[in-house]
C-alpha cells in the first residue's frame, strides 16, 4: 500500500483511482464493507483503490475539549487499512485551513487533480467541505461537472451479519457503538462490531511492582499507549510482544483500589510463561499489543493482599480457560 502524508507526495502520474473519504476510526465492519466496495469498484475499472483520511481526527481540531477518545492510534489505523486490500492511503493533516475549503475546492483539488478519481464511493450521509456543507447531492453534482462517477452504498448492519445487533434490534455498525461498548467494558460486543478483538498498543514501563510481589508480575502500558481504554475491570486477553509472540494474559484496567489507588493504568499478566523464563520474563521497554477478549469482573477493593491473591488466582484460571485452544478468537 502506498502511504502519503500530504497531497504533494502523490506522484504526478498516479491514477486513475476509485476512492472513498472518511475518518475510519476503528476500521470496523461498516468501514470494511465500504472499503470492500472501493476495492471491487477499482478492480472493475482498472483503477487504484484509494482512501482519503485525516490526522488528527477533525473533532480534535474543532472541539478538542469534548472530542471522543479514539478507538485506535494512527499506527494501528494505517496497518488495519492496509489489510483491507486498498492500494493507497492519503492521510491528510487536518487543520482549520483545510477545513475552510469549500466542497468544490476540496473535491477538485484532492479528488480530481491530485488523485484523478474515476469514481467516488460514499454513503448516503456523507458530509464534507467547509462547515460540512457538502452532502450526497453536492457530490453527485460535482461528479457530473468534474467527470467522475458517484457510487452510493447502504449502511452496514441492519441484520447483516446476524451477530451485529444490539438490545434494541438491528443497528448500523459505527465508531460510536464501539466506544459505547468499550465504555461499558463489553469488549465482546466491541469485537463483533470491529470484526476483530479491540487492542491497545504501547511501551511497557516500570510500575509499583505490586504484581510481582504478589506472584503475578504484570507488563504495564505507559501513559502514551494508543487505543481506547475499556472500563475498569479484569479481562481475559492476549499480549503480543515485540518479537511477535502472542501470549494469553489476564489484563487489569483501573487504579488498584486495594492499595488506595494509583493513576488509572492497563497492565497484563502473561499466563503460562515458559518455566525456564518465569523469573526473567522481561518486557520492559518493549512495544507490545494488548487485545481484549472478555471482561471477567469489575474492579473491587479487597481487605488485604491475601484476599486479592486468592481472587487473582481465580481470575488467571478463568482467563486460561477462556483462552484455551478451542476458544481462540477468529483472526
Amino acid at each position: 500500500m502506498y502511504y502519503w502524508r500530504d497531497l504533494d507526495s502523490v506522484p504526478e502520474d498516479f491514477g486513475p483511482s476509485v476512492l472513498t473519504l472518511g475518518n475510519f476510526d476503528g476500521v470496523h465492519r461498516g468501514h470494511q464493507h465500504v472499503l470492500q466496495q472501493v476495492v471491487e469498484a477499482a478492480r472493475q475499472r482498472s483503477a487504484a483503490a484509494v482512501v482519503v483520511s485525516f490526522d488528527p481526527h477533525p473533532s480534535q481540531v474543532h472541539r478538542p475539549d469534548t472530542a471522543p477518545e479514539l478507538i485506535m492510534g494512527l499506527d494501528d489505523r494505517v496497518e488495519t487499512l492496509a489489510e483491507t486490500g486498498i492500494d493507497a492511503l492519503l492521510m491528510m493533516h487536518y487543520t482549520l485551513d483545510l477545513a475552510s475549503d469549500s466542497p468544490e475546492e476540496f473535491v477538485e483539488r484532492v479528488f480530481v487533480r491530485g488523485l484523478r478519481a474515476k469514481a467516488v464511493v460514499i454513503g448516503h450521509d456523507v458530509r464534507f467541505g467547509r462547515g460540512n456543507s457538502g452532502d450526497l447531492d453536492t457530490m453527485r453534482h460535482l461528479g457530473r461537472t468534474l467527470g467522475f462517477e458517484v457510487i452510493t452504498i447502504d449502511d452496514f448492519g441492519a441484520g447483516y451479519p446476524s451477530d451485529v445487533t444490539d438490545a434494541d434490534g438491528d443497528r448500523r455498525c459505527s465508531s460510536t457503538w464501539v466506544r459505547e461498548a468499550l465504555e461499558a467494558g463489553d469488549v465482546a460486543t466491541a469485537a463483533r462490531v470491529l470484526g476483530r478483538l479491540h487492542r491497545m498498543r504501547g511501551d511497557v514501563v516500570h510500575g509499583a511492582a505490586r504484581g510481582r510481589e504478589l506472584g503475578y508480575p504484570t507488563a504495564n502500558l505507559g501513559a502514551s499507549a494508543q487505543g481506547f481504554t475499556p472500563a475498569d475491570g479484569i479481562y481475559a486477553g492476549w499480549l503480543t510482544d515485540q518479537a511477535g509472540t502472542r501470549w494469553p494474559a489476564a489484563i487489569s484496567v483501573g487504579s488498584n483500589p486495594t492499595f488506595d489507588g494509583v493513576d488509572r493504568q492497563v497492565e497484563a499478566h502473561v499466563i503460562n510463561r515458559p518455566p525456564e523464563r518465569v523469573q526473567d520474563f522481561d518486557l520492559y521497554g518493549q512495544s507490545v499489543v494488548v487485545e481484549f477478549v472478555e471482561r471477567l469482573r469489575g474492579q473491587i477493593a479487597y481487605t488485604g493482599p491475601e484476599a486479592l491473591i486468592d481472587q487473582m488466582r481465580l481470575d488467571v484460571d478463568r482467563a486460561r480457560g477462556l483462552l484455551s485452544t478451542e476458544h481462540q478468537p477468529r483472526r
